[in-house]
């Protein structure tokens, strides 16, 4: 099953420290040969994006920072996992780099599965 990864932060986020860095990249250096690990990246601040939306009927876009914003997409991964289990299990690793790494981090790592075969 393929699983897509989503980590929220309430934001400003600050940068991550060098250390969790060489452990996220070790991670998924790790996941990546094994060949369960499909993508991944970080997302730049939301300063730099843009929504487009549909409200009422009509089309509208909207540059950020996005005011009703309370967190923060930070970044992603897929991976090609057996069951939600596993998945969740590597959320949870990927999670305590956070702790370990990073004290005072908070956020969330949504793990959902793609729809379809």
């Amino acid at each position: 099953m393929r699983f897509m990864y989503i980590v929220k932060h309430p934001g400003p986020p600050g940068n991550p420290t060098l250390e969790l860095m060489a452990a996220m990249h070790k991670l998924a250096d790790r996941e990546i040969k094994a060949g369960r690990m499909l993508d991944n990246g970080g997302l730049m601040p939301v300063q730099t994006g843009a929504q487009v939306r549909i409200a009422d009927g009509k089309l509208s876009v909207i540059d950020g920072p996005f005011v009703e914003a309370k967190e923060v997409v930070g970044g992603y991964a897929i991976f090609e996992l057996r069951d939600k289990e596993e998945a969740v299990a590597m959320g949870k690793e990927f999670m305590q780099l956070h702790l370990d790494h990073m004290p005072g981090w908070e956020g969330t790592c949504e793990v959902r599965a793609f729809a379809g075969p």
